[in-house]
């Protein structure tokens, strides 16, 4: 079909400069190791934290929703699409983040556009970290609020942009708990302490937080103590929790507002008995089994030491996502597929994800890795490595 013709030179570039990728097919479940193209490798891209997709408790949970409720809801949330299970995991979910309420949405990234969208208006500013998550980005696109960019983690420009910006009616702060590339922790407590000063809001994404700091997994909020003075607390649950889904935790008027005025929220049908037990499951397997997480940062310190010891490049990284900085974006790639043949599956991450000439092999330990699992990955990285003359 005629039309799009003019994609093709953009698709031949993507080519040349050796970061085209194609869909990797797993054929397996989602655990430490997986099996693609027939193929079982190290499993270091996957999102999955705890192993929680697999856990019997909330597989369990699943099936017994499906069989009492059916596989779906058939409505949008503000129809009929409301279940009683909806509402009280959204509340077990406000007690466990410490906050007055908590409304779910289907993916974190609707969760975002839908709050930044919804809550902000042409009197308001938004004031953003430049390495902040897309769909914060894309949510502060959709705004008609002013807005204001501060480089990465600086505080200096933070407050340079919050004393800039007094004569607005808000201004919202806003940044990722964890930096979804880098690794790196936000610098919350200082961010807080500004913000108070000079009288704005506070919002937190707390994405690759949930399920993995904070007591019990509760996030960067609890992780620094600061549960009662940030404004709002946006996560997901479809990487450490396992599951699917977003959710904002904040107080009862923004949940009721957002009820009203969040789009993604309006618009979409609520999410299936099954993933909405499931998720309730997984807040009772944080509570209950704190062992996983004990278990996912020592791998972590683990495969971090190991990749240090060998020479590459990690960044700033301080979570268990631990970025090795290989630059070139086509170097970064025939890496990550070297990789695949020496059995572990570590995708590379290039340009626009990120920043030209910064593109890496991002990796994430999680709790169901063995010690065998990540020495078989650091060998593989040493071999790789050092064939490529990159250690």
């Amino acid at each position: 079909m005629k039309g799009f013709e003019y994609l093709d030179s953009e698709l031949e570039e993507l080519k040349v400069q050796g970061v085209f990728r194609k869909l990797i097919e797993l054929e397996s479940d989602q655990g430490n190791r997986v099996i693609i193209r027939g193929k079982e490798v190290v499993q270091l891209s996957s999102n999955n934290y705890l192993g929680l997709t697999n856990h019997p408790r909330m597989k369990q949970a699943a099936l017994q929703a499906v069989e009492k409720y059916g596989v779906g809801t058939g409505s949008v949330r503000t129809i009929a699409g409301t279940f009683t299970m909806h509402e009280a995991f959204e509340q077990k979910l406000a007690e466990f983040k410490h906050t007055e309420a908590a409304i779910v949405f289907q993916s974190g990234f609707t969760a975002n556009v839908g709050v930044l969208s919804s809550l902000l208006s042409d009197q308001d500013v938004v004031i953003s970290d430049e390495l902040n998550h897309a769909s914060i980005i894309d949510g502060i696109r959709l705004t008609k609020a002013s807005r204001k960019i501060y480089k990465h983690s600086d505080m200096k420009d933070l407050e340079q942009a919050l004393q800039e910006t007094q004569n607005y009616r808000k201004r919202l702060v806003v940044t990722d708990g964890v930096f979804s590339m880098d690794g790196d922790i936000a610098s919350l407590p200082q961010i807080v302490e500004l913000c108070e000063k000079y009288d704005a809001l506070v919002m937190v994404d707390d994405a690759h937080s949930s399920g993995v700091l904070g007591r019990n997994g509760r996030g960067t909020v609890d992780h620094f103590d600061l549960n009662g003075r940030v404004h709002i607390q946006v996560g997901t649950l479809s990487k450490a929790i396992g599951v699917l889904g977003g959710y904002i935790a904040s107080t009862q008027s923004v949940r009721d507002y957002l009820i009203h005025k969040a789009r993604p929220f309006l618009f979409s049908t609520s999410h299936p008995p099954a993933v909405t037990a499931a998720c309730e499951a997984a807040v009772d397997v944080l509570l209950q089994e704190p062992e996983l997480i004990e278990k996912l940062w020592n791998n972590t310190k683990f495969f971090k030491k190991g990749l240090a010891e060998l020479g590459f490049d990690t960044g700033n990284s301080e979570t268990p996502i631990t970025p090795v900085i290989i630059g070139d974006g086509g170097l970064c790639m025939r890496f990550s597929d070297e990789l695949f043949h020496e059995g572990v599956f570590a995708q590379g991450i290039a340009f626009p994800t990120v920043a030209k000439g910064k593109a890496r092999i991002r990796t994430i330990v999680t709790a169901t890795h063995t010690t065998e699992d990540l020495e078989k990955a650091l060998g593989a990285f040493e071999k790789v490595g050092r064939k490529l003359d990159i250690i």
